[in-house]
């Protein structure tokens, strides 16, 4: 029996709220061996309390070494297997700003690039140019045409873009063009599983670059881009379905917002701070079972290097947690997609700190909230797959198993 076959005929009806409360990149490195990671140096009373009121434990994206993407990452929260749904990010791209994908469609998550004068990536972001210069650049792009596809270019935010490719016989199993470091030219569009349809999508691909190249060539720091998660959207089953809740995704990045749109859940105005989430969440917490809340910030400033920024951000989210406790959630996690430490500037393969807190829940000894103490936590090392069914156990959402 497949997980969500057992999760649609578990299911049991309940006036239980949760709460997912997803900070992106949590999960850390201490500078030094022996130090403290960014999680652990920050002032985090609130966090620590629900640990004392709770149980922590390390949660695996994927497969223990196996460093995730965000979309496998969320997906794995969500309660998917990411093995089994490999969804693209270009897609989640496109419906995390309401673009409506078709099955004739290919969609591509775009970022700005910086090119030096050899043709080689100097900023893999374009110094993080500001959304308006994105739209703007988006415009001039969405001018180009290819011969029997239409093709839509749409801003997302900052450096990141959408393009949709648009026509019959496309394939989406291409290879990204990023080479994921600075010093090197843009990677050829090139097919990841051969196909006379992705063959097709390889050469619509290179044309559409060709004549960006020439679009953007005045345009520096963003005088180029890179194409990302080149797929076609897939099939997958709601939340409704397989777990009989109302769910909601409070998300202010679109990428996020997708992700919460492609299982169903209903995508909410979220505003722009954590404290206009919060707000968000107390007035639309009669209509719902399950709340997804994501913030940003954790894991942009893990890229950057920034320990210091990563800390006050943790810190910030620990500022916010009270408003969410006020609603007396009866599950509350807290946790992260992914590691992302400071000290690597990237996403890593680490298990995540994570904190479940219910008054179901079996209390550990671990009073406050980190990488060392989720070690000892009484949840153990499990793969994020499996958070969901825990959450919905704790919500008492879950008939008996058998006789």
């Amino acid at each position: 029996m497949k997980f969500h076959d057992l999760t649609r005929e578990l299911q049991r009806e309940s006036d239980s709220k949760i709460v997912l409360l997803v900070s992106d990149g949590l999960g850390g490195l201490p500078l030094q061996p022996g130090g403290k990671t960014e999680l652990e140096t920050a002032n985090t009373p609130n966090l620590d309390k629900l640990a004392a009121n709770g149980t922590l434990g390390l949660s695996t994206p994927v497969l223990p070494g196996i460093t995730p993407g965000s979309g496998p990452g969320h997906l794995g929260l969500f309660g998917y297997d990411p093995l089994e749904y490999n969804i693209g990010r270009g897609v989640l791209e496109a419906l995390g700003i309401d673009f409506e994908l078709g099955p004739n469609d290919v969609a591509i998550r775009g970022n700005y690039c910086s090119l030096d004068e050899d043709g080689n990536i100097s900023d893999r972001r374009a110094g993080r140019i500001s959304s308006d210069i994105g739209k703007k650049l988006c415009e001039k792009l969405d001018t180009i045409e290819i011969p029997g596809v239409e093709v839509f270019v749409k801003p997302v935010k900052e450096y990141r873009l959408v393009i949709v490719f648009r026509g019959e016989g496309l394939g989406g199993d291409l290879i990204d063009t990023d080479p994921q470091r600075t010093g090197v030219a843009p990677l050829e569009p090139a097919v990841k599983k051969p196909g006379a349809d992705n063959e097709k999508t390889v050469e619509i691909a290179k044309e559409f670059l060709r004549q960006a190249r020439e679009i953007l060539k005045d345009d520096f720091p963003a005088n180029f881009l890179t194409l990302r998660g080149i797929a076609k959207k897939p099939a997958i089953p709601t939340y409704k379905e397989v777990y009989g809740l109302r769910a909601a995704a409070i998300a202010v990045y679109p990428m996020y917002r997708g992700l919460a749109r492609l299982v169903g859940m209903d995508v909410l105005d979220a505003g722009q701070t954590l404290d206009d989430q919060c707000a968000r969440l107390k007035a639309a917490w009669d209509d719902y079972d399950f709340f997804f809340v994501h913030f940003k910030y954790t894991d942009s400033t893990g890229e950057d290097g920034n320990f210091e920024e990563k800390v006050k951000r943790i810190e910030e989210l620990d500022a916010a947690v009270p408003q969410i406790t006020g609603l007396n959630p009866d599950v509350m996690i807290v946790t992260g997609d992914h590691s992302t430490p400071c000290k690597m500037k990237s996403h890593s393969w680490h298990p995540v700190p994570t904190l479940l807190a219910s008054d179901l829940c079996r209390f550990d000894a671990c009073t406050t909230f980190g990488e060392s103490s989720c070690l000892q936590g009484g949840l153990g090392q499990f793969e994020a797959k499996y958070l969901m069914a825990l959450a919905l156990a704790n919500a008492g959402r879950f008939e008996k198993y058998g006789a």
